[in-house]
């Protein structure tokens, strides 16, 4: 995949059945001659217009990925609750049916994944298809429980993902850190990969405001993400992994 693009072009917007006749709205971010498709879901607080999701995305199709976010059918119908795991479950599965029938790199190459909730949500997916479509998973900020409930976990369907899963983690995530983690990831196979912020909280903000050191931790976490993803799909003529 190219190191950068020479120019960012505005999303185009792609309708999406589902259930009960509802529908959402997801966001292509197309690359140029892009071999692979990565779905981002939002955390639970903010939706596909956050900074954060509008940033990473924009940034990781300039750097050669076609880039989809949506919204989960509550934050498209201007609700603050979060649904039920099931319903959120099949709005992301209605997601990549949809990206998989619009998307030409898609098809080949697709990725999953998400913000904190929206990571959490592509797990469960995963886990309930593992002879599905989806070659890995990128998890910005998983949260692995609630913040000051360390035992109230939420990694008991992770085996059953048998996909590849790139864990970015910041140091000072009170959902969980990367040593919280690293013991539950290490009996996976494959085993994923798990690359800390050092510093970083949940959202990979630094303790002391600093925009350069601030812009160069996400440059950085977008890079990592570009070079896992090409490792798995940037191979000429290498199998999809479904």
């Amino acid at each position: 995949m190219p190191k950068s693009a020479t120019r960012l072009t505005s999303p185009s917007s792609l309708r999406v059945p589902l259930e009960a006749g509802a529908v959402t709205t997801a966001l292509v971010y197309t690359a140029a001659e892009a071999r692979a498709t990565l779905i981002l879901g939002h955390g639970a607080g903010a939706g596909q217009q956050s900074a954060f999701i509008v940033e990473f995305a924009r940034a990781l199709s300039a750097r050669g990925l076609d880039l989809v976010t949506f919204n989960f059918a509550y934050t498209e119908q201007g609700r603050r609750i979060p649904d039920r795991g099931p319903v959120l479950e099949a709005c992301y599965r209605s997601v990549i049916d949809a990206v998989r029938a619009e998307v030409p790199s898609a098809r080949p190459w697709l990725f999953t994944g998400g913000k904190s909730m929206g990571g959490r949500i592509a797990t469960q997916v995963a886990a309930g298809n593992p002879k599905g479509p989806v070659a890995g998973l990128v998890l910005l900020g998983y949260p692995l429980h609630p913040p000051g409930k360390p035992t109230d976990r939420r990694d008991k369907h992770l085996p059953a993902v048998g996909a590849p899963m790139l864990f970015i983690q910041g140091s000072r995530d009170a959902f969980g850190t990367p040593s919280e983690l690293t013991p539950i990831l290490d009996g996976l196979d494959p085993r994923p990969r798990v690359h800390t912020v050092e510093g970083g909280d949940h959202s990979f903000k630094l303790p002391r405001k600093d925009p350069a050191a601030q812009a160069a931790v996400h440059d950085d976490i977008q890079r990592i993400i570009i070079e896992w993803i090409d490792g798995i799909a940037g191979t000429a003529g290498r199998a999809p992994h479904r």
